[in-house]
């Protein structure tokens, strides 16, 4: 539904985004990562036909966004980084704007302004001013005026960047919600969203594509993938388990945190680390209140790809 081929932007000799390729399909979640400056906001706007590339091309459900932009933007529904709008304007008149612009009328036009209204919560404000509104609310009229044509296609960008925890899980359920019948793009710096709202993660730097795998993938590539993690309330015990954990065949190494009197037992490749861990704390009867299963730290595998601490072998 969305193909991005050999897409690059140059601005003035600095290549913000390189012959970046790949394809997104109906029924995936795609988070788009990266550090801030990493390229992620000007893909984006080259996906939405904001911005023209300087080389390569995007297609939407089969337009390509250049050549046939009234057709592809049709399918579209965009939400721009800070959700921008028209501030001195109420919610109901952005809404009627962005309807006119839409060329939505008669029944269908009034169909879908209650559909979004009632959607993302905006009847208690809709009479009020935008400039006015708290962040969570501006974001939500954002993904109004996205949302208002019932597009085939959602390009997000860092839809809860700035909300407080509460209003990044109501924009998070509302994406999760609207992911069962649309292809999403969520570009984003938050690793937490990954796990929240996507299927699959692609991740930049320096304008260039250096991963592309569902989360539980990248995850997988990190050292802390299958390591045993618990949590001690005697410091005696924590340095006891450490010695006695780091001599099982299964291990590799140990690694201990007096302050949070932490320790995180590595297995060998291969070697599966949890049935001896969990015998030796049973047998030993140490005090763990917290033992669980390490699935993999995202944060330690993007600050390899993104830093440049060399590759992360998939």
């Amino acid at each position: 539904m969305i193909t991005t081929s050999h897409l690059s932007k140059n601005y003035g000799g600095k290549l913000a985004v390189n012959d970046l390729s790949f394809s997104v399909a109906p029924g995936e979640v795609l988070g788009f990562l990266g550090a801030n400056g990493a390229g992620k906001s000007t893909t984006m706007r080259m996906i939405a036909g904001f911005l023209s590339p300087s080389a390569g091309s995007v297609t939407v459900c089969g337009h390509d966004v250049e050549r046939a932009p009234v057709a592809a933007k049709s399918r579209m529904g965009y939400l721009p980084e800070g959700a921008p709008s028209y501030g001195e304007m109420t919610v109901t008149e952005f809404i009627d704007f962005v309807s006119d612009i839409r060329a939505l009328r008669g029944a269908r036009r009034r169909e879908r302004r209650v559909f979004v209204i009632e959607r993302l919560e905006l009847g208690p404000v809709q009479g009020q001013v935008i400039e006015t509104l708290s962040k969570g609310f501006r974001r939500r009229v954002g993904l109004a005026q996205a949302l208002i044509h019932d597009p085939e296609v959602l390009i997000l960008d860092e839809p809860t960047d700035g909300l407080d925890p509460n209003q990044k899980h109501e924009v998070r359920r509302l994406i999760n919600e609207l992911s069962r019948e649309k292809l999403v793009i969520v570009s984003t710096h938050i690793l937490e969203e990954v796990h929240e709202v996507c299927t699959r993660a692609i991740i930049i730097a320096a304008g260039r594509i250096v991963a592309d795998e569902s989360p539980a993938q990248l995850e997988a590539r990190s050292r802390y993938h299958r390591a045993v993690s618990m949590r001690f309330l005697h410091a005696t015990e924590l340095a006891v388990a450490a010695a006695q954990l780091a001599m099982l065949d299964v291990i590799d190494s140990v690694e201990t945190d007096p302050r949070t009197m932490r320790l995180t037992a590595f297995p060998k490749a291969g070697a599966a680390a949890l049935p001896a861990v969990g015998a030796m704390v049973v047998k030993a009867d140490w005090d763990v209140p917290e033992l669980h299963l390490e699935s993999g730290r995202l944060d330690e595998v993007f600050r390899a790809l993104t830093q440049g601490a060399g590759p992360v072998p998939p």
